[in-house]
């Protein structure tokens, strides 16, 4: 009976649920009858016979909601098509998403789940640095594979985390573009508003670099806490310096209160910021206050039809009324994280889907390149540049 086991591979090479099967405690009956296939067979975290599931924590609630939805509304649109299509070695994909309203121990607390009650082959599209940065060791020490992480804070792109894929270019590519632009203007005396927190500060730190390298240094800098918009002080302090531009490093409703607080004080400064304001949000709080802001972003713009990318997405969220930024973002990092699932072999694991995603090297997904490799997982370098329009249009 021994020797037969040994014939069907079961030894401590395999998954421990299989190894377990010959346990002296459980039945060799059991086991042989799982062995032929009549118990069900085994399989790896987050896959059965029909589906894999991946597990997303990001707002659905706070100040960064709306990035957390059009995220999730994103891949769900992506894994959608796929799903339609007959899944994948056919196998649906499935996406569950828990709330963490943009807070750090919610964040970690749902990771737990999802790896320990949810058992999700991977995660996707967790938001911001404050929630991400706690992660990374959490992903290292599970060994579970984190997907399209939103933040480009360079502590989580550039360092060397097996099992964290980044999908967007860092917030120093995006102040590069930033600063860039508005020298070309001489607009030369800048100022930062920023956020009080890992993700404000790590835009700060990009901004100042990105100045530093042309010998200049931001004039003055206004700041404002998390999850507040009392920014009054802020807004006089940058006023008084007589800065010709601001580049903001906060989220929609403190951003919003700011732009209205500075210009209700006579500055006609030229405002900018970063793509993590959350663009869609920006434009509702702000109405044609919003005209002339400008935003860096990290994803093609999703309302044109220029790139296949865009056009295949704007068939998949049902046109240009549902598209967004950060939808956006979610259905290219769910579009990465399939081919990593194609890329992975005969038999899908945590670790292969790792292996899967590093033998993507370079890959165009119409319009939007990813690069993968064994040391390089961040992705993408695309930064574009949009200004809002009359009526809240975006506009390269």
């Amino acid at each position: 009976m021994l020797s037969f086991f040994a014939t069907q591979g079961l030894n401590r090479t395999q998954p421990i649920a299989m190894r377990r099967s010959v346990c002296p405690t459980r039945s060799l009956v059991t086991v042989m009858f799982v062995i032929a296939g009549l118990g069900g067979p085994v399989f790896a975290e987050g896959v059965t016979a029909d589906t894999i599931t991946i597990g997303q924590s990001a707002p659905l609630t706070g100040a960064t909601a709306e990035l957390g939805k059009d995220m999730k509304a994103g891949a769900e649109a992506y894994f959608e098509g796929i799903n339609q299509a007959g899944g994948i070695g056919g196998r649906k994909l499935k996406l569950i998403t828990l709330d963490d309203a943009g807070d750090p121990e919610k964040s970690k607390a749902n990771t737990q789940k999802l790896m320990n009650e949810e058992n999700v082959l991977a995660l996707f599209g967790s938001v911001g640095a404050h929630t991400v940065t706690p992660l990374m060791s959490v992903v290292e020490k599970s060994k579970v594979p984190l997907i399209g992480p939103m933040s480009g804070d360079s502590n989580i792109r550039d360092s060397v985390n097996r099992y964290v894929f980044v999908t967007r270019a860092g917030y120093s590519a995006e102040a590069e573009r930033l600063v860039t632009q508005l020298l070309s203007r001489k607009l030369t005396k800048i100022a930062l508003f920023y956020q009080n927190d890992v993700n404000g500060r790590a835009g700060l730190a990009a901004v100042d670099r990105a100045m530093r390298e042309r010998k200049l240094n931001v004039v003055i800098f206004g700041t404002v806490n998390r999850n507040s918009v009392a920014v009054d002080s802020a807004a006089q302090t940058i006023a008084k310096s007589g800065a010709q531009a601001v580049i903001i490093a906060t989220p929609a409703d403190s951003a919003a209160a700011f732009v209205k607080a500075i210009r209700k004080l006579g500055s006609s400064a030229q405002i900018a910021s970063f793509s993590t304001v959350g663009s869609k949000s920006l434009v509702s709080l702000l109405g044609e206050d919003s005209r002339g802001v400008e935003i860096s972003q990290v994803v093609p713009l999703p309302f044109s039809e220029a790139e296949a990318l865009s056009r295949e997405y704007l068939k998949r969220v049902g046109g240009k009324e549902n598209a967004s930024f950060a939808s956006m973002e979610g259905y290219i990092a769910a579009k990465v994280l399939v081919e990593g699932i194609k890329r992975s072999g005969k038999v899908l694991t945590r670790e292969t889907l790792v292996d899967g995603l590093e033998k993507i090297g370079t890959i165009d997904l119409g319009g939007f390149k990813i690069s993968y490799s064994a040391i390089d997982h961040t992705g993408s370098n695309y930064v574009d540049l949009t200004v809002i329009g009359a009526g809240g249009v975006f506009k390269r």
